[in-house]
């Protein structure tokens, strides 16, 4: 009993560990990285509670740059762009072999990134357009 407690602990850690950083780098990559960053967080949280201290102010500014990204027209545009130019680097990489790390693997993770962006804008736009309809701001 006390071995496959212990081995899903190992799981969770290494789980929202591999997440969790794979999220701080995408914080300078492109891609969804407070997504990931909050997804390693609450993955964490279930096996270990000190992690839950993390979760609300994480989650809150994760909110709050999807939202943000859809007050603008200059950042909804910037956000469209990046999208588009996640698409093309996702195809050059499955395509041209002389690029590095080029292949569908690299390719498919450039193109995933971008329909992830697409969702989340989708979202954040339905979200503030919701509250500007209901005359509040939207909730964090």
């Amino acid at each position: 009993m006390g071995y496959s407690r212990h081995a899903k602990r190992v799981v969770v850690l290494v789980v929202g560990g591999v997440v969790l950083l794979t999220g701080v780098a995408l914080l300078v990559l492109p891609g969804p990285g407070l997504l990931l960053v909050l997804a390693g967080l609450l993955i964490l949280a279930r096996e270990f509670p000190a992690v839950e201290r993390f979760v609300e102010p994480v989650q809150n500014r994760a909110i709050q740059a999807a939202e943000e990204s859809v007050t603008s027209w200059w950042r909804l545009t910037g956000a469209i762009l990046t999208g588009l130019a996640l698409f093309a680097a996702g195809i050059a990489w499955g395509t041209v072999p002389e690029l590095p790390l080029s292949g569908w693997s690299t390719g498919s993770g450039l193109i995933l990134s971008g329909f992830i962006l697409f969702g989340l804008l989708y979202w954040s736009y339905r979200r503030v357009r919701a509250a500007r309809a209901a005359g509040a701001q939207p909730q964090r």
